[in-house]
């Protein structure tokens, strides 16, 4: 069945279109003939909520143009092999009010997943995640996480990792009352205090992050990453 889908995508492909852009099956096709930055897209993916989607979030850097969502039949295959990831045409979602974006993707088996994107001529692509929305799906919980010192302006978040204890990094945001991000940082420690980056390994904050008013509301939201780009938890909590 996948074959005659690629079939009829490939003719589809090149009887509608003479872009070379969207003549590309695998990830594989894709990357021919580009020059090619590897594991240069921030992605991890988790299970929903409320549904049976699951979510393939990744941090879209200024510039960023023709994203596009690869998949593998299964996960018999080598997460490495390019020729193995099929693209598939579905529309990213703003997270953060377009800061972060994500694929909301059916998926009826665990598989492997790349996200890639052009920047400055380059194509750039993710880490190979693997989905595990059926024998680890991620867990949501808010009362792992403690909030001490809010009235400085510099709280300190902390939290404990839950049902799975393999993750390997953490990330953080912290957000206000609109959704908007205010910063967004990764550690590998289980704390973070906004905003001190003496223990933050990756900061995807653009600018100067806000003050924090004590009269205003904000919100912290974890996301707890196995070594796979798999969100072992998720937890949000309003301050």
């Amino acid at each position: 069945m996948r074959s005659f889908i690629c079939f009829v995508l490939l003719v589809l492909a090149v009887s509608c279109s003479s872009d070379l852009e969207n003549q590309d099956i695998t990830l594989e096709d894709g990357l021919k003939g580009r020059t090619t930055v590897l594991d240069n897209v921030i992605a991890c993916a988790a299970s929903n909520q409320n549904d049976d989607l699951v979510s393939v979030f990744f941090y879209p850097r200024t510039g960023a143009t023709n994203i596009r969502y690869y998949e593998t039949e299964d996960l018999n295959v080598s997460k490495n092999d390019f020729d193995e990831y099929y693209r598939l045409e579905i529309p990213s979602f703003n997270v953060f009010n377009g800061y972060l974006k994500k694929f909301e993707v059916a998926v009826s088996e665990e598989k492997w997943v790349i996200v890639t994107f052009q920047e400055g001529g380059e194509t750039h692509v993710s880490n190979p995640i693997r989905l595990k929305h059926f024998t680890k799906p991620t867990q949501y919980a808010s009362q792992n996480i403690k909030i001490d010192s809010i009235e400085t302006g510099m709280p300190i978040f902390s939290w404990e990792d839950g049902e799975y204890t393999d993750s390997e990094i953490y990330f953080q945001v912290v957000s206000d009352a609109s959704d908007n991000l205010l910063s967004g940082t990764y550690t590998y420690e289980n704390s973070f205090q906004y905003y001190n980056l003496d223990n933050v390994v990756l900061n995807i904050t653009t600018e100067n992050p806000l003050t924090l008013k004590s009269e205003s509301t904000y919100n912290f939201t974890l996301m707890a990453v196995s070594e796979d780009n798999w969100v072992n938890l998720i937890s949000e909590k309003e301050f």
